[in-house]
């Protein structure tokens, strides 16, 4: 059984608050999705759930890997397990000749298993017990073997290719700003910038970090910056008497990582929605390996153009430059300030990246629920297709039925909530927003791609191009990035993994 690589678009998002790039990949859309079986989508929800638990409790998630990458690794590889396994649809990476007979469930779960227990072997007992519990329900014995060697296979073929992705490497030390509008470490903490080395790292779909750079940020001492810089002194800070009780609880239900809002939201969706496991595979893989280029393309953005977060724009107005502007030394906001560079904002870029990638699978509207890790006790949501607690948006934002309504709120923490994102990202990138939606359009990968890393029980030439000790293939020329669209970088018997 083989299957054939999947074509790549790329789609690129803004949201409400700078520019970023959502990878969608070409995986087969729902009118091309064979049915899966009943209740299959629950394994992918279950190790989905697992990645949280694990990235929720501290000091799992090494400090200077960003937790999207460990999301785009597992789905990744559950996806291409499943593929592999069900001759339908088109591998993120991997065509893998498999027994017709192998489980598909088993090599989800196999898959799922061995990129945890790599990405966190000091939690190995936890997804040990998962695949145990899943593997019993699989039945006849020798499918489950069949689809745990599949399952296996993905994982250290994947895990291969990503080893020397830059992930690994050591932060530079960002030098303070000094110049208005220049970042700075913030207070309390002064913290020295965090993942200033991301946008090196190697993206999953992208062409390069930068492909979707936003333009520059408004200057310090534009009337826009000034109109904008007043609204979120007022709103914003700590001890405001101008938002609303509503709106403080708001923004403090989406203070914790974006991400993980989404892939909850995302499991409320295709667990509400009876999806099978192929799409649910196919739906998780496509979020989180945009969310992880959108990470990367965001980083990259952050430090080219390192603009100073609110609590530094807002104290040290005075010396700005900007006669509109007056400072505030004590002044402080509702939430405590991210230690990177504003623009940017994280929150809006996933927000948006997630809310398109639920909306190409399921429509415009759907029931959804998400709970929140800095709120305890608040969940958001509704049986009729409602978006999440709604952080204040700009006007004219969309109403909360829509998937876009769910991506301005998680967005607009602009003005009530200026720790996490700044007002001025969310209003002066709405308009980026939607130019980068009519960007997607336009953009398309070259056509023509072929195999891109086909492995077999031994190496030997193939149609598609020639053999490498692997038993990867060569893709057509000018199929991408190297290091994904080229047997180039297959693994060998050398690479870390195989």
């Amino acid at each position: 059984m083989t299957t054939t690589s999947m074509s790549r678009r790329t789609l690129l998002v803004t949201g409400g608050a700078a520019a970023a790039a959502l990878a969608t990949t070409g995986l087969p859309g729902p009118a091309t999705a064979a049915p899966a079986r009943a209740g299959g989508a629950d394994v992918v929800l279950a190790w989905n759930r697992q990645l949280l638990a694990i990235v929720r409790t501290a000091g799992l998630q090494p400090a200077t890997v960003h937790p999207t990458r460990s999301f785009a690794l597992l789905h990744a590889a559950i996806h291409d397990a499943v593929v592999a396994t069900t001759g339908t649809g088109r591998p993120y990476l991997f065509t893998v000749d498999v027994p017709d007979r192998a489980a598909p469930e088993a090599a989800a779960a196999q898959a799922a298993h061995d990129v945890l227990a790599a990405l966190y072997p000091t939690r190995a007992g936890a997804p040990a017990d998962l695949l145990a519990g899943q593997l019993a329900g699989v039945t006849p014995p020798a499918a489950r073997e069949a689809g745990t060697r599949a399952g296996r296979l993905v994982a250290r073929l994947l895990l291969g290719l990503r080893a020397d992705d830059g992930s690994a490497a050591v932060p530079p030390v960002l030098p303070p700003g000094t110049a208005p509008g220049q970042y700075r470490p913030t207070p309390p903490a002064f913290a020295p910038a965090v993942f200033t080395h991301w946008a090196a790292v190697t993206p999953f779909v992208l062409d390069r970090a930068a492909q979707f750079r936003p333009g520059p940020y408004p200057s310090p001492g534009s009337a826009r910056y000034a109109r904008a810089l007043a609204e979120v002194a007022a709103a914003g800070r700590d001890t405001s008497t101008t938002r609303t009780a509503d709106e403080t609880v708001q923004a403090r239900f989406w203070a914790a990582p974006i991400w993980n809002y989404w892939n909850e939201i995302a499991q409320s969706v295709v667990g509400g929605s009876r999806s099978g496991l192929l799409v649910a595979a196919r739906v998780f893989a496509r979020l989180n390996l945009s969310f992880a280029d959108a990470v990367i393309a965001f980083y990259d953005a952050k430090y080219h153009y390192r603009i100073w977060r609110p609590i530094t724009a807002i104290r040290l107005a005075a010396a700005d430059g900007n006669p509109a502007t007056d400072g505030t030394p004590d002044w402080s906001g509702l939430a405590t300030t991210p230690a990177d560079p504003a623009y940017p904002g994280a929150h809006s870029v996933i927000a948006q990246a997630g809310a398109l990638v639920l909306r190409r699978e399921y429509g415009p509207r759907w029931p959804l629920a998400v709970t929140s890790e800095a709120l305890p006790g608040v969940v958001g949501g509704s049986r009729r297709s409602r978006a999440p607690p709604k952080k204040p948006a700009s006007a004219g934002s969309r109403p909360a039925s829509t998937p876009g309504s769910t991506t301005k709120p998680a967005g607009s923490s602009a003005t009530t909530s200026p720790g996490s994102s700044s007002a001025r990202d969310h209003s002066i990138v709405d308009i980026s927003g939607s130019r980068g939606g009519a960007a997607v359009g336009r953009y398309s990968p070259l056509p023509g791609c072929a195999t891109m890393c086909r492995w077999t029980s031994s190496p030997s030439p193939t149609p598609s191009g020639t053999p490498w000790p692997c038993g990867c293939t060569r893709g057509s020329p000018g199929c991408g990035r190297p290091a994904h669209r080229s047997a180039s970088r297959c693994p060998t018997a050398a690479t870390p993994g195989w």
